[in-house]
């Protein structure tokens, strides 16, 4: 009994709150909260068109995964500068085209159709055709830049594919490794299953 009343003395004492709530859909709510503990009140705010926190940096710095020859980034990474910095000899562009721009120096490009879906076959094609790509540029002792549109997806998975194939790591190893250099990493649950099943346990 001492503890709830302790409990409804502290509750007096709390202070109104107000915070804007954005759901899924894109509404925009005012919650207010009240200090007695009552029910809270929302009012409606102007819609946006997004439900979400729209994140408009550019990311333009590659993350390098293997010592100087192979880089992993977003589409905002290819461009003329990071081709001259990184010495990037390869392009592999997974789901969306490279730009057509003239590069400072000779640059190999590569385009793979692939949706971020998890029901899209990894293995069967985008990472065999992938994987030969990165050998030639390996082989030729070229740097290799490999981006999607955000390279979070479909361009982590096939550098976590490329080092669980060529660099014999099980799918947590390669995983982490991404991961301590790009952060953002996140293979969809489809490519994670198609991955894991593929490697060593």
């Amino acid at each position: 009994m001492i503890l709830l009343y302790e409990l409804q003395k502290r509750l007096a004492n709390l202070r109104p709150t107000t915070t804007v709530v954005t759901t899924s859909t894109g509404a925009r709510y005012i919650e207010r909260s009240r200090s007695s503990g009552s029910a809270s009140s929302a009012q409606q705010l102007e819609s946006r068109e997004y439900g979400f926190v729209v994140d408009t940096k550019p990311d333009a710095v590659p993350a390098c995964i293997l010592s100087d020859f192979l880089y992993l980034g977003s589409q905002d990474a290819v461009n003329a500068d990071n081709v001259l910095k990184y010495k990037l000899t390869h392009i592999l562009s997974i789901g969306i085209q490279t730009p057509d721009v003239e590069w400072p120096t000779p640059v190999k490009c590569k385009y793979l159709p692939c949706l971020d879906l998890p029901e899209i076959d990894l293995m069967h094609y985008v990472l065999p055709v992938s994987l030969e790509f990165i050998d030639e540029a390996r082989q030729s002792h070229g740097c290799v830049l490999i981006h999607c549109n955000a390279g979070v997806s479909r361009s982590a998975s096939v550098v976590i594919g490329y080092l669980m194939q060529r660099r014999d790591m099980c799918y947590e190893d390669a995983y982490n490794l991404v991961k301590s250099w790009r952060p953002c990493i996140q293979p969809n649950a489809g490519f994670i299953q198609q991955l894991k099943r593929s490697g060593k346990t």
